[in-house]
């Protein structure tokens, strides 16, 4: 059986990171795929396992050299997946799992059609709001274009293979498992 590369997608604030922790748990040969990024280290993250830390002129050459099989821009850093480093999984046939944003998840499909995209949505938008005000950690106006761009999301998301309802994270992590067969 030939390696499989999965994309998850998800508006902040829907659990994607929790549902993805709780998918790696159970499935060890999944490997989480690693980005590049042209915006500096947190406290604690270390290049080659968090991101892939490089300049923004050698992010520029990657992408002229047509070395990225996505790559966005967000609050002026760019971040993008290297189409050699899933090539490279998929060809030591290793299941790939990217977690990236809709618009880089269309471009995947677009250069990789057998790549799988699934897209994780919130039970509801009023759910969603809910979970983002309980952060606590964002201003209205944060919240506000978070919400505009969950819009942009759930229309992107149409174009995705399967859509995942995270009612509660055992369940999403239970129907994503048998999408991918394990």
């Amino acid at each position: 059986m030939s390696a499989k590369l999965l994309v998850i997608s998800g508006s902040s604030g829907v659990g994607k990171g929790t549902v993805i922790k709780s998918l790696l748990e159970k499935c060890p040969d999944l490997n989480l795929s690693i980005s590049c990024t042209t915006r500096n280290p947190r406290p604690g993250e270390k290049d080659g396992i968090n991101y892939f830390f490089i300049s923004r002129e050698e992010f520029k050459k990657g992408i002229e050299n047509n070395d990225f099989l996505e790559w966005a821009e967000f609050s002026g850093n760019l971040y993008g997946t290297r189409e050699s480093y899933i090539n490279d999984c998929l060809n030591q046939n290793k299941n790939v799992l990217l977690e990236i944003e809709t618009q880089g998840a269309l471009q995947v499909k677009a250069k990789m059609p057998e790549a799988v995209l699934i897209f994780i949505a919130p039970p509801s938008l009023e759910e969603l709001e809910a979970r983002l005000r309980g952060r606590h950690t964002e201003t209205e106006e944060a919240i506000q274009k978070r919400l505009e761009f969950v819009k942009l999301e759930i229309e992107n998301s149409k174009q995705y293979d399967y859509v995942v309802i995270n009612d509660a994270v055992e369940n999403a992590v239970n129907q994503i498992l048998k999408i991918i067969g394990v």
